[in-house]
């Protein structure tokens, strides 16, 4: 079992920076990598970064350049650092921990995570993320 919990979320002015964190515990031997995914009111789920064990990231293009996701292994917790803020960034912001892969974007397509079973991909319960001036 892996559990995920967030934090760092809140509400902020357009243009402001907030950082997200997401700290794992339980059976995390085998993780391969932490992405974070959006899901704001009436809007499908959406990818905003990705890092792996390697250290290979992936972000959403609206994000690029504003977001930046990082991981400190020493405490078992991955980062979202947002700058720039937008209203559009508005949204429950979720951790995911992938065991056999995760989401990522190849010249700006997305390709979910590739799963074996259902516990393949793991979940935290959100953080809310308001941006508004």
């Amino acid at each position: 079992q892996v559990q995920l919990v967030e934090s760092g979320g809140g509400l902020v002015q357009p243009g402001g920076s907030l950082r997200l964190s997401c700290v794992a515990s339980g059976n995390i031997e085998n993780i391969y990598g932490y992405t974070w995914y959006r899901q704001a009111p009436g809007n499908q789920r959406e990818l905003v970064a990705g890092i792996t064990i390697h250290g290979s990231t992936t972000y959403l293009d609206s994000v690029k350049g504003r977001f930046t996701i990082s991981r400190d292994n020493a405490k078992n917790t991955v980062y979202l650092q947002m700058n720039s803020l937008k209203l559009e960034d508005t949204a429950v912001y979720y951790c995911n921990a992938g065991v056999t892969g995760i989401g990522r974007y190849y010249s700006g397509t997305y390709y979910p995570a590739p799963t074996s079973s259902g516990t393949d991909q793991y979940w935290g319960q959100g953080t809310q993320v308001i941006v508004s001036s």
